[in-house]
């Protein structure tokens, strides 16, 4: 299975929403990056997005995006052949 790393921070329901769905399609370990903890980081996921908001999240090498990326990528039958399963 692909390694996932997420960007995060504690109170976004984005976030919540984003790890319960890839839970539900097998992920058992996120590599979670809190950004809200750790402003230089926030800086980082900036850089390699172009994008602000959280959740960002990576599969493998892929950036896929916040959690409506996600959503529309598992809506189109991408997510599971992204994940590696």
């Amino acid at each position: 299975m692909s390694a996932v790393r997420m960007y995060t921070t504690q109170v976004c329901p984005y976030c919540v929403r984003a790890k319960a769905l890839l839970k539900q399609r097998g992920v058992e370990q996120i590599e979670e990056i809190r950004v809200d903890l750790d402003p230089a980081q926030r800086d980082h996921m900036m850089q390699i997005t172009g994008r602000r908001t959280v959740p960002q999240i990576f599969i493998g090498d892929t950036h896929v995006g916040g959690c409506d990326d996600l959503i529309a990528l598992d809506q189109a039958g991408g997510l599971t052949p992204l994940l590696g399963r």
